[in-house]
């Protein structure tokens, strides 16, 4: 198995594409070892020392590691991790697949809220994909859209620059009713 590497605009991320598909519908988030008890693969990368979050993408599993260690000691852990458990036959997460959290949002608001959403959809989650993270719609409520940066985003140094400054201000420019974006922890 042939594992590419990619590096993120979080330098404390890097980007792992094992060629296949990783989570065939949705993403998982784990910002803890604790967490993760459900992934058998974030599970085994927590054993891991140093990694301190875990993400999986369609195709690409994003980890991020703590600062007492280096990526040259720590990658070829990882990708020996990857290998074995892609190798072993084990599911990548065990029951429900991808994020399934409550959203808030008023029911006169669902037109708007289903255009945000198709935004998000076809402009925003690629290139964030691309850099090794996702952005989750969590809510929507007098003009303010709430979403929630996952994988190599969550903790990025730009990310909220990018929320603000090329999604809120994309969001604004196609929907009217959207007067500000809001960054928000789960």
């Amino acid at each position: 198995m042939f594992i590419e590497t990619e590096s993120t605009p979080n330098p404390a991320t890097l980007k792992f594409l094992p060629g296949r598909v990783v989570m065939a519908q949705g993403t998982a988030d784990f910002a803890a070892a604790e967490a993760a008890q459900r992934s058998p693969l974030a599970a085994a990368l927590f054993d891991l020392p140093g990694v301190a979050r875990v993400f999986l993408g369609h195709d690409f599993i994003t980890v991020t590691k703590s600062e007492a260690l280096d990526w040259q000691a720590l990658k070829p852990q990882i990708l020996g991790v990857i290998v074995e458990h892609f190798a072993s036959g084990r599911p990548v997460v065990a029951g429900e697949e991808g994020d399934v959290s409550a959203e808030d949002v008023a029911p006169e608001d669902a037109e708007i809220v289903s255009q945000i959403k198709e935004l998000l959809d076809t402009r925003v989650r690629p290139a964030v994909a691309g850099d090794g993270g996702d952005i989750v719609f969590r809510g929507y409520r007098d003009g303010i859209v709430r979403l929630h940066m996952q994988g190599a985003c969550s903790g990025c140094p730009s990310s909220r620059a990018t929320l603000k400054h090329g999604v809120e201000n994309m969001l604004r420019h196609y929907i009217p009713e959207v007067v500000a974006v809001e960054q928000v922890e789960v």
